[in-house]
C-alpha cells in the first residue's frame, strides 16, 4: 500500500491496517455519545488500562436537517460570498508581489471572485431543475453507545462503571 506521495503508507501504530469490526464485551449502554464519553473518562480518572476500551456506535442513523428555502437570491448570494473570499485570496496575493503596493488587484480580486462564485452557483442551481429547494446539514448519529471492553478487564470494568451510574443521577448503563 502507498500514500499518494509515493512512499510506503504506515496504519496507526496498534490499530489494524483494514477496518475491523470492534471487539470487546459490553460493560456499558449509552443514549448519548457524552455519556459514553464521561464513562470512559471515568475509567480513565481510575487507572484503568483504557487501551483495552472502545466506544461504538450502534443503529447508525444519517440524520438530514433542513436548513431553510433554497431560492434564487440566496443561491447567487452565496455564491458570490464564496467566489469573494477566494477573489480576496488572490488579490492579497497578488498585491503583495506588486511593485507599487496598490491595492486594486484585492478590488478586482474580489470582484472577479463574486462574478465568478455567482456564475458557477447559478449553473449548478440551474441544472438542478428544482428537485432539491432547500438547504441542509447532515450529521451521523446513532441510536446507543456502547461501551465495549476486552474480556481480560472487562468484568472490572463493569464494576466501575456501574459504581459511577449508582454515584450520579441518570448516568447510563
Amino acid at each position: 500500500m502507498t500514500n499518494p506521495f509515493g512512499g510506503q503508507a504506515r496504519p496507526a501504530p496498534g490499530l489494524p491496517q483494514l477496518p475491523t469490526p470492534p471487539t470487546g464485551w459490553p460493560v456499558g449502554s449509552y443514549a448519548t455519545y457524552e455519556e459514553a464519553q464521561r464513562a470512559v473518562d471515568h475509567l480513565a480518572d481510575s487507572d484503568f488500562p483504557v487501551r483495552d476500551v472502545t466506544i461504538v456506535g450502534v443503529d447508525l442513523m444519517l440524520v438530514e436537517r433542513v436548513i431553510g428555502r433554497l431560492t434564487w437570491g440566496r443561491v447567487l448570494g452565496s455564491g458570490a460570498a464564496s467566489g469573494a473570499w477566494l477573489g480576496l485570496f488572490v488579490g492579497l496575493l497578488l498585491s503583495l508581489f506588486s511593485p507599487d503596493g496598490s491595492f486594486w488587484p484585492i478590488v478586482v480580486g474580489l470582484a472577479s471572485g463574486a462574478a465568478f462564485g455567482m456564475v458557477f452557483a447559478a449553473v449548478g442551481y440551474g441544472a438542478s431543475r428544482g428537485r432539491r429547494d432547500f438547504q441542509s446539514a447532515s450529521q451521523m448519529v446513532a441510536g446507543r453507545y456502547d461501551v465495549l471492553c476486552e474480556p481480560r478487564n472487562a468484568e472490572q470494568a463493569r464494576e466501575m462503571l456501574a459504581r459511577l451510574a449508582l454515584g450520579s443521577p441518570g448516568g447510563g448503563f
